[in-house]
């Protein structure tokens, strides 16, 4: 496997230092093109074997984080290891360490080391905690850090017992997603300046950033309401942050289809009038037109109950025809099972079948107008690529791999 020859970061060279999760942050890079060449201990990263499914003795986890990239293994606890982590800097653009912050600079190749052989290089460490606060030195896995960020609330079965309810997780991933943009732009500043740069970003950091909007009420309504109030829809009350209140709201609710459910979003008044003209109810928006923006009817049983029956007529898919038809809002509500029979899902993901990638993938899901983004390859094995990476990448010749594997430094 040669590094990519398509893409828009065809060019970009990447050497990443990974455990588990958060080595998806080159993930990105190496889906648009870029050539990460991941740099594993001679046992290997450990991700092949956490987590379900396992495809064939792999992890799903493994198979999706790291296609597309080459594996090598080097001891870094040999010198020569550190030299060749070194000869592999040179050439590259940025260093990712995806562990625990300063794991590498425990082996010699910390950022200042790195930037005397490249000073261009950009340097990003992505752990669960980040690498100043009292969790820094917490171990913990991807679920800890969306739990941390108010994400995820208890839950208690039959019989009392705490659990953690089922949830989509987002540390693990929006963590990974704001590292890569960071990393491109600390290249885009590189290759303009020569200069280098080094940053740090936390998962739980990220998965409380992208709660961003009911955090940020929360601290809004600690100000006088003479200064921050609700919507004038409400009456200027000031209700609980983000979502709450959707409970009790009517014209933007989740509805019973005849086959499943629709959620229905008719907040604003025209949306309202051209849902109620069409399903031949007009009098519903003559009793209750409701104000111009943000008006969800809330606590209004007595309309609930018509949209209740009103929903009921219709399947999903009529209903979600209907609203592109007459310009109101209504989305159909997958599940992570059901999701990939939707038409939608079908049109924008098209699958990486599991003959190319060892389990069926989805894209990532950027359209490059003119040009597709290279076909990622199956994850490596460990140290699948390392003879590869040492002769095509920094030009050794057979007798050196041969004193290299014979000082113990390739495992």
């Amino acid at each position: 496997m040669s590094a990519p020859d398509r893409g828009l970061l065809t060019g970009v060279r990447v050497i990443e230092s990974s455990l588990l999760g958060p080595g998806e942050l080159t993930s990105f890079l190496a889906d648009l093109g870029a050539d990460v060449i991941k740099v594993e201990p001679p046992q290997g990263d450990y991700i092949r074997r956490m987590t379900w499914p396992i495809v064939e003795g792999e992890s799903l986890l493994h198979l999706h984080i790291h296609r597309g990239k080459r594996s090598i293994t080097l001891d870094l606890r040999t010198p020569e290891g550190v030299e060749v982590y070194l000869d592999l800097v040179r050439g590259a653009d940025a260093v990712v360490e995806a562990m625990r912050p300063g794991a590498l600079a425990k082996r010699g190749l910390g950022f200042e080391q790195l930037r005397e052989v490249n000073p261009r290089i950009v340097f990003c460490s992505i752990s669960g905690y980040g690498a100043t606060g009292p969790y820094r030195n917490l171990p913990a896995h991807g679920i800890a850090f969306d739990t941390w960020a108010g994400l995820v609330p208890a839950a208690y079965d039959d019989e009392g017992f705490c659990y953690l309810p089922e949830h989509p997780s987002m540390g693990i991933h929006a963590g990974p997603l704001l590292g890569a943009l960071a990393v491109l732009a600390g290249i885009t500043q590189a290759r303009k300046t020569g200069a280098g740069s080094a940053m740090e970003l936390a998962q739980s950091d990220a998965a409380a950033y992208m709660d961003w909007y009911r955090i940020e009420t929360w601290r809004a309504y600690e100000r006088p309401q003479s200064e921050v109030t609700g919507n004038a829809s409400d009456d200027y009350e000031r209700r609980a942050p983000g979502t709450a209140g959707m409970k009790e709201g009517v014209r933007y609710q989740m509805y019973d289809s005849a086959d499943g459910h629709i959620l229905f979003m008719a907040s604003e008044r025209a949306f309202w009038k051209n849902f109620c003209d069409a399903v031949g109810r007009p009098d519903l928006f003559e009793r209750w037109p409701g104000e111009e923006y943000a008006d969800h009817a809330r606590n209004n049983r007595e309309l609930q109950a018509e949209l209740r029956d009103i929903f009921r007529t219709r399947t999903s898919k009529q209903w979600i025809a209907f609203g592109s038809e007459v310009n109101t809002p209504i989305a159909p509500v997958n599940t992570s099972k059901t999701i990939a029979q939707d038409p939608q899902f079908q049109d924008r993901f098209p699958w990486i079948p599991a003959a190319r990638l060892g389990a069926d993938e989805i894209p990532l899901p950027v359209n490059v107008a003119g040009e597709g983004l290279p076909t990622p390859t199956r994850a490596p094995k460990v140290g699948e690529h390392t003879d590869e990476v040492l002769r095509a990448v920094l030009g050794y010749d057979t007798a050196q791999t041969a004193k290299l594997r014979e000082a113990g430094a390739l495992g």
